[in-house]
């Protein structure tokens, strides 16, 4: 009696539903796959990704040292130098 009913099972459903249960088990499958692959991507880095990294470090170096500079000249022309600083010769 078992077995008739495992063979009739297969007919009795329909098609929509041996595809839904064959796409469930093709996505179960599949999904350590996927878990895999979507963990190497969060940790590796690709060469362009690490060029626009070094890029935005080399912007924020070089308007940090803007910053300073503008800094050191103000203090410069207002007379007031800090001992690091490189203050041009006044004119007399």
């Amino acid at each position: 009696m078992n077995r008739l009913a495992l063979l009739i099972l297969p007919l009795m459903l329909s098609g929509c539903m041996v595809g839904t249960i064959a796409k469930t088990a093709v996505d179960i499958a599949t999904l350590p796959v996927k878990v895999a692959s979507a963990g190497v991507d969060a940790v590796t880095t690709s060469q362009a990704e690490a060029d626009q990294k070094r890029g935005r470090e080399l912007r924020k170096e070089e308007e940090a040292r803007g910053r300073a500079a503008r800094d050191m000249d103000e203090r410069c022309r207002k007379g007031r130098p800090l001992p690091t600083d490189v203050c041009p010769a006044s004119p007399r």
